[in-house]
């Protein structure tokens, strides 16, 4: 985009006029207004300069603009539109309307007030959400979905309902594989409550027993800072805090679900659009418009957002702030090229931050749900995409994504799905509710994914990983045994679809809740390397020529998951720190060795399965672990087997602004090998304090048979391993069915490597006495 500054418009609002005021120059156009229309007026003119081949720059002054409608951009000329904030970083673009209620008292919580507005789904006061009424009431501390009862739609619970309809359920899928949400349509005969909705995953099951809420119940208003609109009388009830009501004399009230439009036709794109310094704020919910199938992944999504870019090119979105949004913050549709999302800060969005979307029209035999396949006689063997309608070569880079998901849980921080070469570089992604990071499919591959910082993430699901994909391409099969014999007949139909390497470099990845990466159904050719893994280790499903090399594995190590006989998979010159984690894998690709074990124990098993027959044992030697500085130290193993150290303060957002912002991963304690971290260390286990049983004293007061096992010092009230049932005392023997602990280190080892399982299955000795025990992890 060439920058030619013909023409500037510039946008007043601090001056009130009837019209907009024209002083004509040379090289500037004043333009002088203080509404909305008048800013879409303006649009409208700097549309006629443009197409007398004339660069347009507006300015917006400072203050916001509440808009009626969405802005639309369709720049269609070889010349460039500008849209910029104003210099001190304060112009607003707002979706919402703003009302000054006349407030009287309901009962004594609660105020009423008539709002001639259609609906009201998201309230904001002096610049703060207000929560909907709902049950179980909002809590900050709750893990999932600031709170969660399984009685929320009981009939028993809800019979002082009186009229629910219009009230929605939030529950997650079964497997916690993301989450639904339905609205109360009326009442069933049995006395249970009609629902629709649910289509919002793609993977449907009934309601998650346990994680789930109600909201938009009348009678669930009880709580201060609540709300609710009874949309037939136009009346707003809200529950002030501390019953002060004065600070409600100005209310926000989100209208419109798109702010920003730049919508063109695939033979027409809109390009050549700048926007650049704009806070933009208050969208609509769409959660109950996201019902568009993503072919055969596990999302549906709604295709629209606050800033949405269908069929355009050379369009840059740059430097603003994107929050308090009820859905999608940013959305690049079909065709879609050279399109630039940097430097923005995007926080507290009802769903996901930054989604590429191609069209299925694109996409050759598609499927669109997981158990849906065509069969090899009626399917397209042609290679790559059938048409244009795909995003492409564009770059989302250097920007700060964070608090997404608040409503809806199956979203990603940068979310790609049927696109081809796309570059997600220098991004700060952090506390969302399932990936950082997606790729949806296979179609079309070429992503460069690099220097990326994503941790807290899969916080409120489950199954998942910071970075995540499926594959469940052309040649995928639902039936395993199919797709085994599709895949000896046709070797190469997955690159079919998969037709250009993604590559996964010189990140830093950390999952609490599911794996650092994980390559999930049939995904396939990837090049991993250069990439730290905090805590959850790389899992590889089925799939194709993935070459995972020079990645540093902290406490975890590979979870290859039912592999092809015919792979062509390599893990090379990486440092784990447990054996390998087969799950039902009993080929080994092209290559799995050259890689350091941090332990003997785990290189044995590694070996026993017919891997690593030239991979070495030894401390990492890292430079300085307790900073985040792998980098391995002159002498260790690691560089004998190949390993090759690499930049480790490169991770993340660059700019200075961005940089002050962003927050970094808590990085892991090590958990090494016990001679050298010290036998006595104690490790905190789900609340359990333990230790290594370490000499005879402590093998006599236990009752052991040898010194050997971890010691439960102490458990934490109400922790994970309280609720298990351990007590103080017990020593543990083994762990997931993994053999021996005879350290507190191979418990931690043990669990680091299982923790996305539902339960941990324990022996213990307790009272001088073998006991088999299973620790919850997860519903």
């Amino acid at each position: 985009m060439y920058f030619r500054w013909v023409m500037y418009i510039f946008l007043i609002l601090v001056i009130p006029v009837s019209s907009a005021q024209e002083s004509i120059g040379e090289k500037v156009l004043f333009v002088k207004l203080n509404t909305p229309s008048a800013l879409t007026e303006t649009i409208k003119l700097a549309e006629i300069l443009l197409s007398k081949g004339q660069d347009v720059e507006i300015r917006l002054s400072s203050g916001t603009y509440y808009l009626e409608k969405a802005i639309k951009l369709k720049n269609y000329s070889s010349s460039n539109l500008y849209i910029v904030g104003s210099s001190d970083g304060n112009t607003v673009i707002s979706g919402a309307t703003k009302v000054t209620p006349n407030w009287e008292v309901h009962n004594s919580t609660v105020y009423k007030a008539k709002v001639n507005i259609p609906d009201v789904d998201q309230l904001y006061i002096e610049g703060q959400a207000k929560i909907r009424a709902r049950y179980p009431n909002f809590d900050a501390s709750a893990g999932v979905y600031n709170g969660f009862a399984a009685n929320s739609i009981d009939p028993k619970r809800t019979k002082h309902w009186k009229n629910p309809e219009g009230g929605y359920v939030h529950a997650m899928h079964k497997g916690r594989w993301g989450g639904m949400h339905y609205q109360i349509t009326g009442k069933g005969a049995d006395g249970s409550w009609k629902l629709t909705g649910g289509f919002q995953n793609n993977r449907p099951s009934p309601l998650h027993k346990k994680y789930k809420y109600v909201e938009n119940i009348f009678e669930e208003l009880d709580a201060p800072n609540e709300w609710y609109f009874e949309k037939s009388s136009k009346t707003l009830f809200y529950y002030p805090e501390n019953g002060d009501i004065s600070s409600a004399k100005t209310i926000e009230v989100p209208q419109l679900k798109h702010l920003v439009e730049i919508v063109g036709s695939q033979d027409k794109p809109a390009k050549n659009i700048s926007i650049s310094n704009i806070t933009f704020k208050h969208s609509l919910h769409t959660f109950m418009d996201s019902k568009e199938q993503l072919l055969r992944s596990d999302w549906s999504i709604y295709r629209g957002a606050a800033i949405f870019i269908n069929n355009a090119k050379d369009v840059v979105i740059s430097d603003n702030t994107l929050v308090d949004l009820g859905g999608n913050a940013i959305g690049i549709n079909r065709y879609a090229r050279n399109i630039k999302i940097t430097g923005n800060h995007i926080s507290r969005i009802g769903a996901g931050a930054v989604n590429f979307v191609g069209d299925p029209s694109a996409v050759r035999s598609p499927s669109f749900t997981y158990n849906e396949f065509v069969g090899i006689d009626e399917l397209d063997l042609g290679y790559g995409p059938k048409n244009d309608l795909y995003p492409s070569d564009s770059i989302v880079h250097n920007n700060l994504i964070h608090d997404i998901g608040l409503v809806e849980k199956q979203v990603a921080g940068v979310q790609l799905s049927m696109s081809k070469s796309i570059t997600v570089s220098h991004n700060s992604i952090y506390r969302v509710p399932r990936a950082g990071i997606n790729a949806s499919e296979g179609t079309w591959g070429g992503h460069l994914i690099e220097f990326n910082d994503v941790f807290d993430t899969v916080k409120e699901t489950g199954d998942h990983g910071a970075f995540n994909s499926w594959g469940r391409d052309r040649f995928w099969h639902p039936k395993r045994n199919e797709m085994d014999k599709l895949a000896k007949l046709h070797p190469d139909l997955f690159k079919k679809d998969a037709i250009e390497t993604v590559v996964i470099r010189n990140n830093r990845f950390r999952c609490d809740h599911g794996w650092d990466v994980d390559l999930d159904d049939g995904s396939s050719n990837y090049e991993i390397y250069n990439n730290v893994m905090l805590n959850g280790g790389l899992k590889l499903r089925e799939g194709f020529e993935r070459n995972a090399y020079n990645n540093i594995l902290i406490n975890n190590a590979l979870h290859p998951h039912v592999w092809f006989e015919n792979s062509k998979d390599k893990f090379t010159n990486n440092i784990v720190m447990v054996g390998h984690k087969p799950v039902s894998s009993y080929h080994w690709g092209e290559q799995v060795d050259y890689n350091l074990f941090s332990t003997k124990g785990a290189l044995n098993k590694a070996q026993s399965l017919g891997t690593d027959e030239h991979s070495m044992v030894g401390a990492p030697m890292f430079i300085d672990a307790g900073s985040g500085d792998y980098r391995v130290k002159q002498g260790s193993k690691a560089l004998q087997i190949g390993f090759k150290n690499f930049d480790m303060d490169k991770f993340g957002v660059v700019s200075k602004k961005l940089k002050a912002l962003a927050e970094t991963p808590e990085l892991p304690i090590l958990i090494l090998a016990g001679e050298e971290e010290g036998q006595s260390k104690v490790f905190d286990l789900l609340g359990a304090q333990i230790k290594s049983v370490e000499n005879l004293g402590e093998q006599s007061a236990l009752g052991l048979p040898e010194i050997a096992g971890a010691m439960v010092l102490s458990v934490t009230e109400g922790s994970i391993m309280a609720k298990g049932g351990i007590k103080p005392n017990d020593v543990i023997l083994s762990a997931f069915g993994e053999g021996e602990v005879v350290t507190s280190q191979d418990a931690m080892r043990a669990y680091q490597a299982n923790r996305w399982r539902k339960k941990m299955a324990l022996t213990i000795s307790r009272n001088q006495s073998t006991q088999k025990v299973n620790v919850q992890l997860r519903d």
